[in-house]
């Protein structure tokens, strides 16, 4: 197991390797948590901070973002120039047609499950989440698990639990904008009691083994079923392997929502 870290003002980040991922192929990276701000992703797959170039050689990442923020001028310059891509099917198909060495990385729960991002929490958003590996297996992609520990620590969230009228409301703008809204705070510049920027806590980012996946470009239902559960188990296999490292308990699951 190898990795990589970075300490900086905002926080402390780090890249752990658990299995190598051979450039000859390309792969579908499922990023868990989602966040607040899908912190994690970005230090490690966008702005390559902790070292993913060094730790998988021949690979580039490029990460799903929704569409919405690519209207912003200079904005979507930025984000595009970070490895930042359209969350549209054709956009992450475009990439995994070519020959090998693209990762495609994908926050799984999306925009719902920042609503779930308070501390201590370990709620996924994958019950029902098969779209990207249906197309992992339209593309013969290999499918990798990745568990972020921390990303659920750097904000506060105002209490929002499902059935509140302030989820509600969430839930319903999420369904008209397509963007969540979370109502978090964190610290400020010169004092730690309130703010937005990030508590300096650790995000310590696991790279799980790679699910081998052939192609097929129309899988039965039952095939799909199949590797979907496959990747849940595996992640949460990922999760219990790896949590007594971050600080958490060993009586802690992975929720599946």
């Amino acid at each position: 197991m190898l990795s990589f870290s970075q300490d900086s003002f905002l926080f402390f980040a780090q890249l752990v390797k658990t299995a190598d991922l051979d450039p000859s192929h390309n792969y579908i990276l499922g990023f868990h948590p989602h966040g607040v701000l899908v912190a994690g992703a970005f230090t490690n797959f966008c702005i390559y901070a902790t070292g993913f170039r060094q730790l998988f050689p021949g690979l580039t990442s490029y990460m799903l973002m929704l569409p919405l923020w690519f209207r912003f001028p200079f904005f979507r310059d930025y984000v595009m120039c970070a490895g930042l891509i359209p969350s549209h099917k054709e956009s992450a198909s475009y990439l995994l047609r070519k020959r090998g060495g693209n990762a495609v990385v994908i926050a799984v729960g999306g925009a719902p499950e920042a609503l779930d991002a308070h501390p201590g929490t370990y709620n996924v958003l994958l019950a029902n989440k098969k779209g990207f590996v249906k197309m992992a297996m339209e593309h013969g992609a290999h499918l990798v698990p990745v568990f972020s520990f921390g990303e659920n620590e750097v904000f506060d969230q105002v209490k929002n639990q499902r059935g509140t009228w302030l989820r509600w409301i969430q839930e319903q703008l999420q369904r008209i904008m397509g963007i969540s809204l979370p109502l978090f705070h964190g610290r400020g510049i010169f004092q730690y009691s309130f703010g937005l920027m990030p508590y300096r806590r650790p995000i310590n980012t696991v790279v799980g083994r790679p699910i081998r996946v052939e192609r097929k470009e129309k899988p039965t239902v039952e095939e799909l079923d199949a590797l979907h559960q496959l990747y849940m188990d595996e992640l949460s296999n990922l999760f219990d392997e790896h949590k007594g490292n971050y600080g958490v308990d060993k009586d802690t699951h992975l929720n599946f929502v």
